[in-house]
């Protein structure tokens, strides 16, 4: 039990941070406003995906909600990560550029598990 409390506060921290730092910078650097023109996306999608990734971060983190609001934002985190690797792999960016993208979601599922783990007991 004690593993899977500090497992899960440790990734869903280090996730949620993550999320926080790229909806911020989608919101504030040129660059980030760069990446989603050159990936082919519409500007509003980078201020939606920014808005989205706030409020999902906060649901993960907020342990008193139902495990079914929880459920939808890991799941639309799922669906964030596999999209913008295959966004990325679309445009023959090179494996290595998915770094990131591989470590977001290895925290994810980490914090998805260890969160399952303790609503068991």
């Amino acid at each position: 039990m004690k593993n899977s409390k500090i497992t899960f506060w440790v990734s869903t921290s280090l996730f949620s941070l993550f999320m926080l730092f790229s909806a911020y910078n989608y919101i504030a650097t040129e660059e980030m406003k760069e990446a989603f023109i050159y990936l082919g996306f519409p500007d509003y999608f980078r201020i939606e995906l920014a808005i989205a990734k706030v409020l999902g971060a906060i649901v993960i983190l907020l342990p008193f909600l139902s495990s079914t609001i929880r459920g939808f934002a890991y799941a639309g985190f799922t669906i964030n990560i596999i999209s913008a690797a295959i966004a990325h792999l679309a445009k023959s960016d090179p494996i290595s550029s998915l770094g990131f993208i591989l470590l977001t979601g290895i925290l994810l599922f980490l914090s998805y598990w260890s969160s399952r783990t303790l609503n068991q007991r």
